[in-house]
């Protein structure tokens, strides 16, 4: 599913040189959920931006689906984002002015899915997630938790491969984090998606199959499974 081979990512601070990510290599199998962990300014963010093609690697490949990211031009890296891959954030980015049912429709919009089906599959994620009722409020209408359902399923509509989460629950209460945790790996496990996650909590990282540990440019990994 997923295959990074030698990646290594610099950046210049001032006259300084960072790497952030040195000769990296890993792999996710499809159906995974895999957690990130690591202190600030470790990588993380860095290498989900790599996985979603928003950034190329200095050297390395990366291969998502069957796909080589890092040699595709800048219009193949925002078509295969909006075909392959879907995003949860930590702070929601649902558009204020569309509904509920409009921001999840958005995705499947832009990939030409028909009205019908559209329809059809906005009102399917919203009753997984208990929100059908709330389909015609706008964002600022919902809780916190509400809102990151909607995100969910939003990254979810348009059938990606990939799901990346950029600390999903950093922005919620402990107990409205808990429940998405447990909603986020209950609809990843029903629909076959492949997850890798940005986190700090340990709870999200214990839903994970395997943890990866980013330090100092390189990934340690730990097995979750039992």
């Amino acid at each position: 599913m997923l295959q990074l081979t030698q990646v290594s990512k610099h950046y210049t601070e001032g006259h300084q040189r960072r790497t952030v990510l040195d000769k990296v290599d890993a792999r996710v199998q499809a159906g995974e959920i895999v957690a990130l962990v690591g202190r600030s300014g470790s990588g993380k963010s860095t290498l989900l931006n790599l996985l979603a093609g928003i950034d190329r690697p200095d050297t390395g490949e990366i291969h998502v689906h069957a796909r080589r990211l890092d040699t595709m031009s800048e219009r193949e890296r925002t078509l295969f984002r909006r075909r392959e891959v879907g995003f949860v954030y930590q702070f929601f980015n649902l558009i204020p002015t569309l509904t509920v049912a409009e921001n999840v429709a958005l995705p499947m919009e832009l990939n030409g899915v028909g009205s019908r089906e559209r329809g059809e599959r906005v009102k399917h994620l919203l009753d997984l997630v208990e929100l059908g009722h709330r389909s015609q409020a706008f964002p600022d209408e919902l809780s916190g938790g509400e809102q990151q359902r909607v995100a969910m399923v939003r990254a979810m509509a348009h059938e990606p491969a990939l799901l990346l989460a950029d600390e999903p629950t950093g922005n919620l209460d402990a107990e409205t984090g808990a429940r998405i945790i447990s909603l986020l790996r209950d609809l990843v496990r029903d629909q076959g998606r492949t997850l890798v996650m940005v986190t700090h909590s340990q709870e999200m990282a214990a839903i994970a199959d395997r943890v990866w540990t980013l330090s100092e440019g390189h990934i340690t990994p730990t097995d979750n499974t039992p």
